[in-house]
């Protein structure tokens, strides 16, 4: 059995068949692409090819999935639009693109919302994260199959250590246009600055931000080091992700198969959670090996302090959304 792609514009369906040309002639009974934007160095690779390997395998070869990397079929927007138009691809997401159709996916990228990234494992198996899923699949046809994937604690790098908000008061740092991210910044007294992550490295060179943050392994492999010498271990956000795909097409598979895509998706969440979090001294190593400079010595109450204001932000949340994830995540 083979997949037909249905598609929204004749443009995506183009793309999608072009996509799966080399694949057409498997023996697989289900193709699938698995793309994301990053390296093909950092951890989230590892993650994925834990999640390939375990599908296979539990499906005795009957699912092939070959994985794309460093935007080989397009930048994030541009895969997003291909799933949303129903090509058989995968593609990883976080509640900041999901929160554009279900807003109360946006709670889980806030600030200090968590001490161990471990813990989200407990939104992951809640009430409340089947609650999104189905909306996701109702509102927006994506099918969320997890969103448990560690990307990262995001770290400040800068010319100095960022203890305080003191310390980065009246600061320009580095954004991604994500609303939480520029609340988040505005909180902390700095100002927020809209810059692609392609350009980043080039701002700091050149002076346009002062600073920026990201997760160690996206530092270490966009070179941001090399403008900066001082990580603050601010661990403001901690950075998740997950797989999803087109609701349509997952609702079109075997029950067998959808639940194998949704138990793998997750345990690998669980796999690149582990992996980042007992890697992160020897991402801090390797840095230090390359001149950097760590700042330990972060009074991250006083930034939680800062930032609570944050979730009161979201008009368009659920009411009492935030207490009821602290409730999940403090029991």
């Amino acid at each position: 059995m083979t997949f037909q792609i249905v598609g929204r514009t004749s443009r995506l369906i183009a793309a999608a068949s072009l996509a799966l040309a080399p694949l057409a002639a498997t023996a697989q009974d289900y193709t699938f692409r698995l793309a994301h934007v990053t390296s093909d160095q950092e951890p989230i690779q590892q993650a994925m090819e834990e999640f390939v390997k375990n599908v296979e395998e539990r499906t005795e070869g009957a699912v092939a999935i070959q994985i794309f990397a460093n935007a080989q079929l397009g930048s994030n927007p541009e895969v997003f639009e291909q799933v949303r138009a129903g090509a058989p691809i995968i593609t990883i997401s976080e509640p900041a693109y999901l929160s554009d159709f279900v807003p109360d996916f946006g709670v889980l990228g806030g600030p200090y919302l968590m001490e161990d990234p471990r813990d989200l494992q407990k939104i992951a198996d809640s009430a409340l994260f089947t609650e999104l899923q189905d909306r996701a699949r109702n509102e927006a046809g994506l099918e969320v199959l997890s969103l448990n994937w560690l990307f990262g604690s995001r770290h400040m790098l800068a010319d100095k250590p960022i203890s305080s908000p003191d310390d980065i008061a009246g600061m320009t740092f580095r954004t991604p246009p994500n609303v939480m991210w520029v609340e988040t910044f505005n909180a902390m007294g700095a100002r927020p600055t809209q810059v692609a992550w392609g350009e980043v490295y080039s701002a700091l060179s050149a002076g346009v931000v002062d600073g920026a943050e990201a997760p160690l392994p996206s530092i270490y492999g966009a070179k941001l080091h090399e403008a900066k010498k001082t990580i603050s271990l601010t661990g403001h956000f901690k950075g998740f992700t997950g797989l999803m795909m087109n609701a349509d097409l997952f609702a079109g598979l075997p029950a067998e198969i959808q639940t194998v895509l949704s138990e793998e998706a997750n345990k690998a969440g669980v796999f690149m959670t582990n992996l980042m979090v007992d890697s992160q001294e020897e991402w801090i190593s390797k840095l230090e090996a390359e001149g950097v400079t760590f700042n330990r010595e972060v009074d991250v109450a006083a930034f939680q302090e800062a930032t609570a204001e944050v979730f009161t932000k979201f008009p368009d949340w659920s009411e009492g959304l935030y207490d009821r994830v602290r409730e999940i995540l403090d029991n």
